[in-house]
């Protein structure tokens, strides 16, 4: 039971990265740029729902789609303002100017809501229980668990259809092929990109609810680490495909755990980045990533 109880704790863990790396997969593979603010708008948004739920008395639905719409917002603002003006930038600009934007979130949080921990409420409990137990108490699942992998699901495939089927989901596939074409055969590129920080920024407000619902607690950096994982699980999975996110993120998740269980609690970390590092080795485009060549 020890081993399925952590399968389940490495399945929910690695839905909250695979949703997160749903938001930096969309932004690479559209705008071909790495946003490493995308951590701090996780925590924007956790925020949000923190606000909402514990000072207002909010139900926590309203509460999360206060902190999506939220998040879209201020993910439309920081591109217009910090991204867009870099369009034509060489790529090491947008990377400085993604770090400078996420210290500037960190900073904004500390004067906004202070330094102090603040402990999130727990949206995920039904009839005074927080999950289900079975096999009389053997192995309990959290609720939380279970509603994380289930928005997983969802949102993955709400994606793939709206990028597949979509008049707007076409564009940004055509964007991602090639700007300039794009441009010539009518699509509005910068509206294009706005709506892809969007997507990803809303994401990210989801993802902010359920990492704080799994690890209540809540401090000004609390999306970094996330953050980072959940880019490692993208590169993992093969940045700019929507199953590598998902892939990539429930492979981390359950690697993480494992090694915690069986391992060691302090090394888990390095073995994650441990384990990145040898798939890159293997395979540098990830688990589901393509090779492109181009011609010159």
């Amino acid at each position: 039971m020890t081993i399925l109880s952590n399968l389940i704790g490495g399945i929910g863990l690695g839905s909250i990265y695979a949703i997160i790396a749903l938001g930096y997969t969309m932004v690479y593979g559209i705008a071909k740029m790495l946003n490493f603010a995308h951590g701090d708008v996780i925590m924007v948004g956790g925020y949000l729902c923190f606000i909402t739920a514990s000072s207002l008395g909010w139900h926590p639905v309203p509460a999360v789609l206060l902190a999506i719409t939220g998040c879209t917002l201020l993910g439309i603002t920081v591109e217009r303002l910090a991204y867009k003006p870099l369009r034509s930038a060489p790529s090491l600009a947008v990377l400085i100017t993604a770090i400078g934007v996420s210290y500037f979130l960190q900073n904004a949080a500390l004067l906004l809501w202070g330094s102090d921990t603040k402990i999130f409420p727990n949206f995920f409990t039904f009839g005074g229980e927080r999950g289900v137990s079975l096999f009389d108490g053997q192995l309990n699942i959290a609720y939380v668990s279970m509603i994380t992998v289930a928005a997983c699901l969802v949102i993955m495939l709400a994606l793939t259809a709206f990028t597949g089927r979509t008049k707007m989901g076409k564009a940004m596939r055509a964007v991602s092929e090639d700007k300039g074409a794009a441009q010539l055969m009518g699509i509005d590129v910068n509206f294009t990109i706005s709506m892809t920080f969007a997507i990803g920024s809303g994401l990210a407000a989801v993802a902010g609810g359920l990492v704080c619902s799994t690890y209540p607690t809540l401090i000004p950096t609390t999306g970094s680490m996330p953050g980072i994982k959940a880019f490692t699980a993208a590169v993992f999975g093969g940045i700019g495909s929507i199953p590598g996110a998902l892939l990539g993120g429930l492979l981390l998740g359950i690697i993480e755990i494992f090694a915690r269980a069986y391992i060691s609690t302090e090394l888990s970390d390095a073995i994650v980045f441990g384990v990145l590092i040898v798939v890159l080795l293997v395979r540098p485009t990830g688990l589901l990533g393509k090779q492109l060549r181009e011609k010159v």
